[in-house]
């Protein structure tokens, strides 16, 4: 796996790394360029809501080299755990020298070596390479196992943790900062309890009271911020934690001062301001796990996916049906999958016949037959009958892997309008720290007694109010959700940014056969004249086809074995160049081809006349059949138009687009279809060569231009158009030439992927917009720009409340995608 080997050796030279520890777009920029300083980095991408770098290299890097610059610039990596099964252990002598030799390997944390299963597991940054080769060094053979899915335990269980801390700290932080509070803000607010508190306890032991509790609090769950923050202050590079760490510190040093050495400062500006940072500690929590809790929910896309793969295969092996580890299974063995399981890996049945539902690959509900022959896909659920197949892709390989790495891919990427955002909130933070400190000073010098108490809660609300969360997460977010919801009805994007190009696009361009049409010819009209029966006449010329390989003669024949007719045997045949074909059986003679051959024959085709006229408006190139001169039939072989394309063209003129087809077909067929459809505009008798011609053509005049096509033969177009959509039917998921894979063969999900593009774009603007309007709105309230005009000051307090819920709004209405529906979309 790439994610583990310490050098990139692929075509694309890219590397991952899962990051922890960030929590704002600055940190975001941060981790970026750290990572692009590293010699041989071309580019790094990094998400925040994935917390995720996507590194691209020019040339093979060790591995360590970029987790040293992250860990540099303050932030961990998290720990990978690899899988190696091992020949040649008899001993637990065995096992304590593997563990040993694993161990001595640089970059491994922990390594478990187990004699039973004959497995090893190793924690840490190693190399697989160097760990392989330290095992084989000790006496041993290793392999690596790759799982057919991305073991998501670890990452979830990680998740877990920090939610359970988060929900402990904000529990702890409530408690204590409540009665902090009450004690000064209620003082405040009623007279009355200000009056029983200075007869009661006394003014000075309340804030006595007030310092223990807010000790407390910003010992124990407010540490966190300091522990981050100030490290990151003090190599110039604040983030989020910095300005939580500088503003609650400022307000806790000012009220230590206040409370046990009053007489430093100025008269009249003796203040405490405890509740302020208790409180803040308290709301920033609040809105930390809050944002945790939607976080998971924006991933659930790939864990539903992660979850549909089965634990356990009935494999049969020495003639017997044995239950393994799926991870065990291999190419060639032989799989049984009873009624209601799920199948373990891709294959193709050699007994059997069943339904199985596929919807988790395709999105289309309604089940499909399976019989010998048939393929199967790992991850699907057979319905009503027992299978037996052989396996042909295994771990790795299954297409449910690499689904859920194109969603993972998609989910990491970044859009042209976040780069953007990245580089505007890299200086934000710094930015609003000497918005804070102009605050302070322009207080301090201009403002009313106390003046000093007024700079300090002003400046405090500033840094607090200006934390670049919601910025950080607004797109990020959107893409996950949206990606993920994508994967579920069958719609593949293989990068996010593709969501961007996807909604700009004016025309959506269509190669014809096997998009708009089934693929495959069949016999869609047989007609025969009074003198001959239908089966007679259907059964003699699928005799004569059945000496051809031509698709045409392959269409009929499949007619007449549907029909379950005798073929007679052919007693001599012959082909006619550009004419058709002549035959004897059983004493007759039979002719098949044009109207042009009916005619060299002095055949009569005039009763035909009205059935030809008809079949030529359709677009349709009759056959007629004569049978010792006589004549006795009329046959139109066609590619089917697919019985969703009509609802799916209607979908994307209602979304506002136009539709272009592009065919090899001569232009008569291609309008007939063009004019059945309502497809907008037309390219006939376009060689496969041409197709990006048509292409270019067609973006000069329209504009952005989408083009659907089978993912194989139009790759080229696919490149070449500012979108590439690939129809697939479930076996062509890696299409290295299309930005957007189709699971089904249904065109609707053309419509469905720009309908979801355009309402994933729409929810990112509406996050940006709220994002960035918040902070340039309550900045300059936060700094007490309203206060000589209306006499109205933001209390840090008020501001770190609104601080944490604007991350959750932006959050709260990413998670609006999961429940889009392309149906009501396009109504």
């Amino acid at each position: 796996m790439m994610a583990n080997s310490p050098y990139s050796t692929d075509s694309d030279l890219k590397m991952n790394l899962q990051i922890e520890g960030m929590t704002c777009a600055s940190c975001v920029g941060r981790v970026e360029t750290a990572l692009k300083k590293v010699d041989g980095v071309k580019d790094a991408v990094v998400n925040l809501a994935t917390e995720r770098a996507d590194i691209s290299l020019d040339k093979p890097i060790q591995r360590q080299q970029l987790i040293q610059a992250v860990e540099q610039v303050g932030y961990d990596v998290i720990d990978e755990k690899i899988e190696f099964s091992i020949d040649g252990m008899t001993c637990a002598s065995c096992v304590s020298r593997v563990e040993k030799a694993l161990k001595a390997v640089d970059g491994v944390k922990e390594a478990v070596v187990n004699l039973a299963t004959e497995r090893a597991t190793v924690s840490g940054h190693a190399s697989v390479d160097a760990l392989i080769a330290a095992i084989d060094r000790a006496g041993y053979d290793a392999k690596q196992i790759q799982n057919a899915v991305p073991n998501q335990t670890q990452h979830l269980e990680k998740k877990d943790k920090e939610r359970s801390e988060l929900k402990r700290d904000l529990t702890l932080a409530t408690v204590l900062a409540l009665p902090v509070f009450i004690l000064e803000m209620g003082s405040h607010i009623f007279p009355s309890l200000h009056h029983w508190i200075a007869q009661t306890i006394g003014m000075q032991n309340s804030w006595y009271l007030q310092f223990i509790l807010t000790t407390l609090v910003l010992l124990i769950p407010g540490r966190r911020f300091y522990v981050h923050g100030f490290p990151a202050l003090f190599r110039f590079a604040p983030d989020m934690n910095s300005l939580v760490a500088v503003g609650t510190l400022a307000a806790y040093l000012f009220s230590l001062v206040a409370t046990f050495a009053p007489q430093i400062l100025p008269a009249g500006t003796v203040n405490v301001y405890y509740e302020a940072a208790a409180v803040i500690v308290a709301l920033i929590l609040l809105g930390r796990f809050l944002e945790a809790k939607a976080k998971g929910r924006t991933s659930e896309a790939i864990q539903r996916l992660v979850s549909l793969q089965a634990k356990i295969a009935h494999v049969s092996r020495n003639n017997q049906v044995v239950d393994i580890p799926i991870d065990e299974v291999v190419v060639g063995d032989f799989i049984i999958v009873k009624p209601g399981e799920r199948i373990p890996v891709d294959g193709k049945v050699v007994d059997g016949q069943s339904f199985v539902d596929e919807s988790m690959i395709t999105g289309e509900p309604i089940p499909v037959e399976k019989k010998v022959e048939s393929d199967v896909v790992g991850g699907t659920i057979n319905q009503n009958g027992t299978l037996t197949f052989t396996a042909v892709a295994v771990g790795g390989e299954t297409m449910l892997a690499q689904i859920i790495r194109l969603v993972e891919q998609a989910q990491g990427s970044k859009m042209p309008i976040q780069a953007v955002v990245d580089k505007v909130t890299l200086w934000f933070v710094p930015a609003v720290m000497l918005a804070a400190t102009l605050t302070f000073l322009i207080w301090l010098i201009f403002g009313p007694s106390p003046a000093l108490t007024f700079a300090l809660v002003n400046a405090v609300a500033v840094l607090i109010i200006a934390c670049p969360c919601a910025m950080g997460l607004a797109t990020p977010t959107s893409i996950m959700v949206g990606t993920g919801r994508g994967a579920e009805l069958g719609v593949l994007f293989r990068k996010g940014e593709v969501l961007q190009l996807l909604k700009d696009s004016k025309i959506v361009a269509v190669d014809k056969t096997g998009t708009l049409t089934e693929g495959r010819p069949v016999l869609t009209d047989f007609e025969v004249t009074q003198n001959f029966k239908y089966e007679h006449v259907l059964s003699l010329v699928a005799a004569v086809e059945s000496r051809s390989e031509h698709p045409i003669a392959q269409a009929i024949v499949n007619a007449a074995k549907r029909q379950n007719l005798k073929l007679s045997r052919v007693d001599s045949f012959d082909s006619v160049t550009g004419m058709g074909v002549l035959a004897t059986i059983d004493g007759h003679t039979i002719h098949v081809g044009a109207d042009r051959y009916m005619l060299q024959l002095n055949v009569d085709i005039s009763p035909f006349a009205h059935t030809a006229q008809r079949l030529g408006d359709e677009g349709k190139s009759p056959l007629y059949v004569a049978i010792d001169h006589e004549l006795a039939g009329i046959i139109a072989v066609a590619d089917p138009i697919k019985s969703t394309t009509p609802s799916a063209i209607k979908a994307l003129h209602q979304l506002g687009l136009e539709v272009a087809m592009i065919t090899g077909d001569n232009a008569r067929t291609a309008q007939a279809i063009a004019r059945k459809l309502g497809i907008d505009q037309v390219i006939a008798e376009v060689l496969p060569e041409g197709k990006v011609d048509a292409i270019k053509q067609l973006k000069a005049q329209h504009g952005n231009i989408a083009f659907v096509g089978d993912g194989i033969n139009d790759a080229p177009a696919l490149a070449e158009a500012d979108v590439g959509l690939a129809i697939g039917t479930g076996t062509d998921v890696a299409i290295e030439s299309a930005d957007v894979v189709l699971m089904s063969g249904n065109l609707q999900g053309v419509a469905n992927a720009i309908a979801l593009s355009k309402a994933t774009i729409g929810n990112i603007h509406q996050n940006l917009f709220w994002a960035f309007a918040y902070n340039v709105l309550l900045i300059p309230v936060a700094a007490g720009l309203l206060y000589p005009a209306y006499g109205i000051l933001l209390s840090p307090i008020f501001a770190a409340g609104a601080m944490a819920l604007s991350s959750v709004f932006v959050l709260g209405n990413a998670l609006r995608l999961r429940r889009f529906n392309p149906t009501l979309t396009a109504q």
